[in-house]
Protein backbone atom coordinates (compact mmCIF):
# COMPACT_ATOMS: atom_id res chain seq x y z
CA UNK A 1 0.00 0.00 0.00
CA UNK A 2 1.08 3.56 -0.66
CA UNK A 3 2.09 5.58 2.40
CA UNK A 4 0.23 8.86 1.93
CA UNK A 5 0.54 12.26 3.59
CA UNK A 6 -2.48 14.56 3.37
CA UNK A 7 -2.04 18.33 3.23
CA UNK A 8 -4.79 20.93 3.72
CA UNK A 9 -4.62 24.72 3.92
CA UNK A 10 -6.98 27.66 4.15
CA UNK A 11 -6.13 31.31 4.55
CA UNK A 12 -9.55 32.23 5.95
CA UNK A 13 -12.24 30.53 8.00
CA UNK A 14 -14.97 32.30 6.05
CA UNK A 15 -17.87 30.19 4.75
CA UNK A 16 -17.21 26.59 3.72
CA UNK A 17 -13.48 27.06 3.27
CA UNK A 18 -12.24 24.67 5.94
CA UNK A 19 -9.42 22.19 6.17
CA UNK A 20 -11.94 19.66 7.50
CA UNK A 21 -13.81 19.69 4.17
CA UNK A 22 -10.58 19.27 2.23
CA UNK A 23 -9.40 16.39 4.42
CA UNK A 24 -12.76 14.61 4.25
CA UNK A 25 -12.56 14.44 0.46
CA UNK A 26 -8.94 13.25 0.56
CA UNK A 27 -9.74 10.60 3.15
CA UNK A 28 -12.55 9.32 0.94
CA UNK A 29 -10.10 9.12 -1.97
CA UNK A 30 -7.63 7.23 0.23
CA UNK A 31 -10.27 4.66 1.16
CA UNK A 32 -11.33 4.28 -2.46
CA UNK A 33 -7.78 3.92 -3.82
CA UNK A 34 -6.39 1.74 -1.04
CA UNK A 35 -3.92 4.24 0.40
CA UNK A 36 -2.54 4.12 3.93
CA UNK A 37 -2.64 7.60 5.48
CA UNK A 38 0.49 7.97 7.60
CA UNK A 39 0.43 11.74 8.22
CA UNK A 40 -1.92 14.72 8.06
CA UNK A 41 -0.45 18.23 7.82
CA UNK A 42 -2.61 21.36 8.12
CA UNK A 43 -2.08 25.12 7.86
CA UNK A 44 -4.99 27.20 9.19
CA UNK A 45 -5.37 30.86 8.34
CA UNK A 46 -2.14 31.04 6.33
CA UNK A 47 -1.85 32.38 2.80
CA UNK A 48 -0.33 30.18 0.13
CA UNK A 49 1.89 33.12 -0.77
CA UNK A 50 3.72 32.72 2.56
CA UNK A 51 7.10 31.06 2.56
CA UNK A 52 7.81 27.62 3.99
CA UNK A 53 9.08 29.10 7.27
CA UNK A 54 5.64 30.64 7.92
CA UNK A 55 3.67 27.48 7.06
CA UNK A 56 4.45 24.90 9.78
CA UNK A 57 2.22 22.23 8.26
CA UNK A 58 3.84 22.59 4.85
CA UNK A 59 7.30 22.62 6.43
CA UNK A 60 6.53 19.37 8.29
CA UNK A 61 5.26 17.85 5.05
CA UNK A 62 8.48 18.67 3.22
CA UNK A 63 10.58 17.30 6.07
CA UNK A 64 8.64 14.05 5.88
CA UNK A 65 9.25 13.89 2.14
CA UNK A 66 12.99 14.44 2.71
CA UNK A 67 13.09 11.64 5.29
CA UNK A 68 11.42 9.26 2.82
CA UNK A 69 8.33 8.76 4.98
CA UNK A 70 5.77 9.02 2.14
CA UNK A 71 5.10 7.44 -1.23
CA UNK A 72 2.47 10.03 -2.15
CA UNK A 73 1.36 13.54 -1.11
CA UNK A 74 -2.34 14.33 -1.52
CA UNK A 75 -3.92 17.80 -1.49
CA UNK A 76 -7.29 19.29 -2.42
CA UNK A 77 -5.93 21.53 -5.20
CA UNK A 78 -2.71 22.93 -6.62
CA UNK A 79 -3.49 26.31 -5.04
CA UNK A 80 -3.41 24.71 -1.57
CA UNK A 81 0.29 24.00 -2.07
CA UNK A 82 1.38 27.50 -3.04
CA UNK A 83 1.00 30.57 -5.24
CA UNK A 84 4.41 30.86 -6.83
CA UNK A 85 5.07 28.88 -9.99
CA UNK A 86 8.74 28.67 -9.04
CA UNK A 87 7.91 27.20 -5.62
CA UNK A 88 5.44 24.72 -7.10
CA UNK A 89 7.91 23.51 -9.70
CA UNK A 90 10.58 23.21 -6.99
CA UNK A 91 8.16 21.23 -4.82
CA UNK A 92 7.43 18.83 -7.69
CA UNK A 93 11.17 18.45 -8.36
CA UNK A 94 11.72 17.51 -4.69
CA UNK A 95 8.98 14.89 -4.90
CA UNK A 96 10.33 13.46 -8.14
CA UNK A 97 13.89 13.29 -6.78
CA UNK A 98 12.63 11.10 -3.94
CA UNK A 99 10.17 9.18 -6.11
CA UNK A 100 7.17 10.56 -4.23
CA UNK A 101 3.93 11.00 -6.15
CA UNK A 102 1.43 13.87 -5.94
CA UNK A 103 -2.36 13.63 -6.01
CA UNK A 104 -4.52 16.75 -6.53
CA UNK A 105 -8.27 16.16 -6.16
CA UNK A 106 -9.64 19.19 -8.02
CA UNK A 107 -7.32 18.76 -11.00
CA UNK A 108 -7.74 14.96 -10.98
CA UNK A 109 -3.97 14.70 -11.16
CA UNK A 110 -1.57 11.91 -10.18
CA UNK A 111 2.10 12.62 -10.91
CA UNK A 112 3.05 8.98 -10.66
CA UNK A 113 2.14 8.97 -14.38
CA UNK A 114 3.94 10.88 -17.19
CA UNK A 115 0.71 12.61 -18.22
CA UNK A 116 0.13 13.65 -14.62
CA UNK A 117 3.55 15.30 -14.40
CA UNK A 118 2.91 17.20 -17.63
CA UNK A 119 -0.53 18.33 -16.45
CA UNK A 120 0.91 19.55 -13.15
CA UNK A 121 3.25 21.88 -15.00
CA UNK A 122 0.39 23.25 -17.09
CA UNK A 123 -1.89 23.63 -14.06
CA UNK A 124 0.78 25.57 -12.17
CA UNK A 125 1.14 28.01 -15.07
CA UNK A 126 -2.59 28.67 -15.25
CA UNK A 127 -2.93 28.97 -11.47
CA UNK A 128 -0.32 31.73 -11.39
CA UNK A 129 -1.88 33.42 -14.42
CA UNK A 130 -5.31 33.42 -12.75
CA UNK A 131 -3.89 34.92 -9.57
CA UNK A 132 -2.18 37.66 -11.58
CA UNK A 133 -5.49 38.41 -13.29
CA UNK A 134 -7.26 38.61 -9.92
CA UNK A 135 -4.66 41.03 -8.58
CA UNK A 136 -5.01 43.18 -11.71
CA UNK A 137 -8.81 43.26 -11.36
CA UNK A 138 -8.58 44.25 -7.69
CA UNK A 139 -6.15 47.08 -8.43
CA UNK A 140 -8.32 48.31 -11.30
CA UNK A 141 -11.40 48.22 -9.07
CA UNK A 142 -9.70 50.17 -6.28
CA UNK A 143 -8.45 52.72 -8.81
CA UNK A 144 -11.96 53.24 -10.21
CA UNK A 145 -13.40 53.61 -6.70
CA UNK A 146 -10.81 56.24 -5.78
CA UNK A 147 -11.45 58.23 -8.93
CA UNK A 148 -15.24 58.00 -8.56
CA UNK A 149 -15.23 59.20 -4.96
CA UNK A 150 -12.57 61.82 -5.56
CA UNK A 151 -10.49 60.63 -2.62
CA UNK A 152 -6.71 60.92 -2.56
CA UNK A 153 -4.94 57.53 -2.63
CA UNK A 154 -3.96 56.10 0.73
CA UNK A 155 -0.25 56.08 1.53
CA UNK A 156 1.34 52.75 0.65
CA UNK A 157 2.83 52.45 4.15
CA UNK A 158 -0.63 52.65 5.68
CA UNK A 159 -2.05 50.12 3.22
CA UNK A 160 0.73 47.68 4.07
CA UNK A 161 0.15 48.22 7.81
CA UNK A 162 -3.55 47.42 7.40
CA UNK A 163 -2.82 44.32 5.30
CA UNK A 164 -0.25 43.10 7.85
CA UNK A 165 -2.71 43.39 10.73
CA UNK A 166 -5.45 41.62 8.78
CA UNK A 167 -3.02 38.86 7.79
CA UNK A 168 -2.23 38.37 11.49
CA UNK A 169 -5.93 37.78 12.20
CA UNK A 170 -6.74 41.20 13.68
CA UNK A 171 -10.39 42.16 13.17
CA UNK A 172 -11.60 44.94 10.88
CA UNK A 173 -12.62 47.35 13.64
CA UNK A 174 -9.46 46.82 15.67
CA UNK A 175 -7.33 47.25 12.55
CA UNK A 176 -9.16 50.48 11.74
CA UNK A 177 -8.62 51.72 15.30
CA UNK A 178 -4.89 50.96 15.27
CA UNK A 179 -4.21 52.51 11.89
CA UNK A 180 -6.67 55.39 11.98
CA UNK A 181 -8.35 54.20 8.77
CA UNK A 182 -12.08 53.97 8.20
CA UNK A 183 -13.71 50.57 8.75
CA UNK A 184 -15.08 50.64 5.19
CA UNK A 185 -11.55 51.08 3.85
CA UNK A 186 -10.23 48.21 5.97
CA UNK A 187 -13.12 46.00 4.88
CA UNK A 188 -12.40 46.81 1.23
CA UNK A 189 -8.74 45.85 1.63
CA UNK A 190 -9.74 42.64 3.40
CA UNK A 191 -11.99 41.68 0.48
CA UNK A 192 -9.18 42.49 -1.94
CA UNK A 193 -6.79 40.24 0.00
CA UNK A 194 -9.31 37.38 -0.16
CA UNK A 195 -9.60 37.74 -3.95
CA UNK A 196 -5.82 37.95 -4.32
CA UNK A 197 -5.42 34.73 -2.36
CA UNK A 198 -7.71 32.93 -4.82
CA UNK A 199 -9.58 30.75 -2.32
CA UNK A 200 -11.81 28.19 -4.01
CA UNK A 201 -15.39 27.58 -2.80
CA UNK A 202 -15.63 24.19 -1.15
CA UNK A 203 -18.58 21.85 -1.26
CA UNK A 204 -20.03 21.29 2.21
Amino acid sequence: MKRVALYARVSTDRGNQTTENQLRVLQEAAARLGWTIVAVHVDEGISGAKGREKRPGYDALLKGVTRGEYDLVAAWSVCRLGRSLQDLVGFLADLQAREVGLYLHVQGLDTSTPSGRMLFGMTSVFAEFERSMCVARVKAGLSRTTKRLGRPPMAEEKVQAIRALLADGIGVRETARRTGAGTATVQRLKRAMTVEDGEEPMAA
